[in-house]
């Protein structure tokens, strides 16, 4: 910037020693302009250059996740035992808590007692029944007794392992309903497990834009919390259906959480790309004009100006893709746009053009 006003205070001195040189009131009007006219404008100036380019879309929504189960209470009793806190990991099976399961202990044995007897009966009776000395009435009624209390006796071991209160699938204990010495009823809720290894959020897709997306396009997630970070994610199904309360198609996208930075509940902005164009010819997004619904740049040649109608493609990461009306030799302004026409002469500087070429 020291350098192009250096350039236009060097300007405007020629200028005035010309004006005065012309001696007092022998400047006109038209001189003035002729002059400036000829005055270089000092702009900034890049080429074309080619990237890889993807049109995008951009979203919000909550992230949640899928596998998140509440923890209940199958039995009643009192918490004597609590084994896991919040923020703890547990996998699938695993005790989080012990019920008082003295009486359900006690009625499993007698349950089992019952059933070693009938068992007992039944073997002795076995070997009456080969040799016909019992009737196959009273040899079924064995048969059968001794079946429900298998089954009575496996109901009862059922309901005394459920005094232990297990993690029904993997993942971090996000909430603990409970406390030690409170009595819970069956259906209580006593903790919530949920998975953040993948996390999920719904994205609303306006119907204009529903043809530009299809299951599989990848997406980025920011959040408020870790402003610059961008985590991936992938759209894994799009809904046949509209809402009809907004007129948008549901998507899906699956995020990838393995690491752990996200959490349910956090609200991200997504930015989905739906097409790519590799090697694409682009120039620098601030370069572009729009003159009456079309789009111009001035294109410099032998230090002089002309405006040129374009035709663009994508636009994303301040660049836009040029389909045609532009060469990648030729030569575009950046910065300075203001004041020129076709014929201005520019003083082009080349300090922004690393910058944008690469």
């Amino acid at each position: 910037m020291k350098a192009t006003t250096s350039i236009i205070a060097t300007l405007t001195l020629a200028a005035s020693a010309l004006l005065a040189g012309c001696g007092s009131g022998e400047a006109s009007v038209t001189d003035e302009e002729a002059i400036l006219a000829s005055t270089p404008v000092p702009v900034e100036v890049a080429r074309p250059y080619r990237v890889d380019i993807f049109a995008k879309y951009d979203a919000t929504a909550t992230i949640t996740s899928d596998a998140d189960a509440p923890v209940i209470a199958r039995v009643p009793g009192e918490v004597v035992e609590l084994l896991v806190e919040e923020g703890d990991l547990v996998v699938a099976g695993q005790v989080l808590a012990r019920l008082d399961g003295e009486r359900l202990r006690l009625e499993m044995l007698a349950a089992r007692a019952n059933l070693d007897r009938a068992r007992t009966e039944y073997e002795r009776n076995v070997d009456l029944n080969q040799r016909g000395l019992i009737s196959a009435s009273m040899f079924d009624s064995l048969q059968y007794e001794l079946e429900a209390l298998e089954a009575l006796y496996e109901l009862t071991k059922l309901t005394y392992d459920y005094s232990k209160i297990r993690a029904p699938i993997d993942g971090i204990v996000a909430a603990r309903e409970i406390k030690p010495g409170q009595n819970l009823k069956v259906n209580d809720i006593a903790f919530r497990i949920t998975d953040t290894t993948e996390l999920i959020a719904y994205l609303q897709i306006p119907q204009s834009e529903l043809s530009k997306f299809a299951v599989g396009h990848a997406a980025d997630i920011e959040v408020a919390s870790m402003p610059g970070i961008r985590f991936p994610a992938t759209i894994e199904r799009i809904s046949p259906t509209i809402d009809t309360r907004n007129g948008t198609f549901r998507a899906t996208a699956i995020i990838d959480n393995a690491g752990g930075e996200l959490a349910p509940g956090m609200f991200g902005r997504f930015t989905i790309s739906y097409e790519q164009h590799k090697n694409a010819l682009v120039i620098p997004a601030e370069a572009l004009l729009a003159e009456d619904e079309e789009s111009t740049v001035y294109v410099v040649v032998d230090g002089e100006v002309s405006l040129r109608t374009i035709q663009i493609g994508i636009e994303a990461d301040g660049n836009v893709e040029i389909l045609g009306g532009l060469s990648e030799d030729e030569v575009i302004v950046v910065v300075g746009h203001s004041g020129l026409r076709t014929g201005s002469k520019v003083l082009a500087s080349n300090k922004t053009q690393d910058r944008y070429t690469g």
